[in-house]
């Protein structure tokens, strides 16, 4: 099983919808988190902890992360994946961005090493 996280600012648009997209891959878990303190569910210690892959929507987002989780991220791999925050929860476009690239992160992943 693979466990995959997504982050935005609030956890109300983006990460939710990424979550639901991939929740229902076979072999797959999904949550989502916020990184603000308004967030709808704030990222904590044991979302880093749980996840393999952390997939955030923009690079702010990366940083929060490492400024307060540092240690916790040593052998975790964070894709920025450049959303804006202009999407509402399940925008098709939205969906198709996060189910190409994801679908092309994860495959990349778990690829032969190259070199």
């Amino acid at each position: 099983m693979t466990k995959l996280l997504f982050v935005c600012s609030r956890n109300q648009w983006r990460s939710p919808t990424g979550e639901q997209v991939w929740r229902r891959q076979p072999g797959i878990q999904a949550r989502s988190a916020g990184t603000s303190p308004n967030a709808r569910r704030k990222i904590s210690a044991g979302d880093i902890s749980w996840a393999d892959v952390i997939f955030v929507m923009e690079k702010k987002h990366k940083n929060r992360i490492v400024a307060e989780f540092g240690r916790l991220l040593e052998h975790k791999t964070i894709h920025v994946l450049d959303i804006p925050d202009e999407y509402q929860y399940m925008d098709p476009e939205l969906v198709e961005q996060l189910t190409d690239v994801v679908a092309y992160l994860l495959a990349d992943q778990s690829g032969p090493p190259q070199g």
